[in-house]
């Protein structure tokens, strides 16, 4: 039994950051229309700007900073120069150059900084808490899992409160009337990406430290679970963002206690076929809430 508790606390701190890291991808769904398979691989660019900043200064904060600012920046740059001149008349087109930037992302980041696993300090203590001979979360996951708590309600705010989220989600829905409104629907594309692939970098730099470490193919199971959570949850849902990242942390959190760590990819997989298969788009997608 305290070995069950350990798993499912621990698996809603992993949940959270695969939650993080799943609403970058519905912000760029939502602001482009796109899933972006480079996702991964830019948040991997910002963490190891997080790395190098961090052993440069000796802070972790500031490390965390830049790496979010380089997230931001990498959008800025992916979407001005590479998404904006792939053709818009075939969907496939922008899949494909952004697995294009993944070959192209992770062989520069091999060739400059090698293979080899880099370890990233954390700002708390990573042993479980023990409560009445319990172990629970440790420090760290209680920091990782309040920001991740945290930057979802502000985003979800940002969405449904502010101008900016508004404009925002006109401009995807609605390019064409936004433009006869008024609102600048490029500026808007331009602010998603940077926005999407910042959350993104922030989910990676949280979570790569407390796996094997830092190298050029850290963030490709992230994408994997994360990709996982924004299709259980349905790509146009923060909320299911958040469920869904509940429910793969938890699953592979268990699978891998219970089962081994090979085993959890199955897993994951297992679910993500299942929910294709009863329910295509998404739990929480948004399609069946306007429908209701």
């Amino acid at each position: 039994m305290d070995r069950l508790i350990f798993l499912l606390a621990t698996g809603f701190a992993r949940g959270a950051i695969f939650a993080l890291f799943a609403l970058s991808l519905v912000l760029i769904w939502r602001a482009a229309r796109i899933v972006n398979f480079a996702q991964g691989a830019m948040a991997l660019v910002a963490t190891y700007a997080a790395f190098a900043v961090a052993g440069l200064t000796g802070s972790y904060w500031i490390g965390l900073a830049a790496g979010i600012i380089t997230g931001a920046a990498m959008g800025l740059a992916v979407e001005r120069g590479v998404m904006r001149f792939a053709p818009h008349d075939n969907p496939l087109s922008g899949v494909i150059v952004a697995i294009g930037l993944v070959m192209v992302l992770q062989s520069l980041l091999g060739i400059f900084f090698g293979q080899q696993h880099r370890p990233m300090s954390i700002p708390f203590d990573d042993s479980p808490i023990v409560v009445w001979g319990v172990p629970l979360l440790s420090p760290y996951d209680l920091f990782v899992l309040v920001v991740a708590l945290a930057v979802m309600a502000g985003l979800s705010l940002l969405f449904t409160r502010t101008s900016l989220g508004l404009q925002l989600r006109a401009s995807a829905f609605a390019p064409e009337v936004s433009r006869i409104l008024g609102v600048r629907v490029t500026r808007m594309v331009t602010i998603g990406w940077m926005l999407s692939v910042a959350v993104a970098a922030f989910a990676a730099i949280l979570l790569v430290p407390t796996e094997l470490g830092l190298n050029p193919h850290s963030t490709d199971v992230l994408f994997l679970y994360a990709f996982t959570v924004a299709v259980v949850g349905g790509l146009d849902s923060t909320v299911g963002a958040l469920v869904g990242g509940v429910i793969v942390g938890v699953t592979m959190t268990l699978v891998t206690g219970y089962l081994g760590a090979t085993v959890a990819p199955i897993g994951v997989l297992v679910l993500l076929v299942a929910v294709l298969l009863m329910r295509p788009s998404g739990i929480f997608s948004m399609r069946e809430v306007r429908s209701a």
